[in-house]
């Protein structure tokens, strides 16, 4: 760290369940570096403060930043602490916040995507007067369909709304290829 000549630190605590210890890490961000890892009963800003306060005493460069997920008792301890150091939150959380309203216009989209493309079983179990080749044809159809409902992707970064409509859109040309195929 004294190569960096400064360090951002990062706080973050993590839960395994309700009621038990918190692990509370903090590292330096430019470094990678864990700087302290300590579990505490509680999450209140003053025992994190203590947490802080203990790696800024240790530590022989300046801090320039802290960067968390904004929970509350860690944005009050930052200011205690930190007072004149910037607090932003990481860029996954960021990220999360900025784009709710557009997950949830996605989530919307794909729940009436999935409205149209209902009745699968109905179709597969219409196969019976069909030739094996063809049966096979419209179950694989089938299939790709109910995987791309059923594909949720990993948001907030991926858009499944997106993704289904791109999926479906892919399957209805393959139809339609196949459809000119057979007449």
């Amino acid at each position: 760290m004294a190569n960096q000549g400064r360090v951002i630190l990062a706080i973050d605590g993590m839960q395994p369940e309700i009621g038990h210890e918190v692990l509370w890490v903090i590292r330096d961000c430019l470094s990678g570096e864990i700087l302290l890892a300590k579990t505490l009963l509680s999450s209140r800003n003053e025992d994190l403060v203590a947490l802080l306060l203990e790696v800024a005493n240790t530590l022989d460069v300046p801090i320039d930043g802290v960067v968390s997920d904004g929970q509350q008792s860690i944005r009050k301890a930052v200011r205690l602490a930190l007072p004149k150091i910037a607090h932003g939150l990481c860029h996954y959380h960021y990220l999360k916040e900025a784009i709710k309203p557009i997950y949830e216009a996605d989530r919307h989209a794909k729940k009436e995507l999935k409205k149209k493309v209902r009745g699968l079983r109905d179709i597969e179990r219409s196969v019976t007067n069909e030739t094996q080749e063809m049966a096979t044809i419209i179950e694989d159809y089938c299939s790709a369909v109910r995987s791309s409902i059923t594909n949720d992707g990993h948001p907030p970064l991926e858009a499944s709304g997106l993704k289904l409509q791109e999926n479906l859109t892919l399957i209805e040309q393959s139809l339609e290829r196949m459809e000119k195929k057979v007449l």
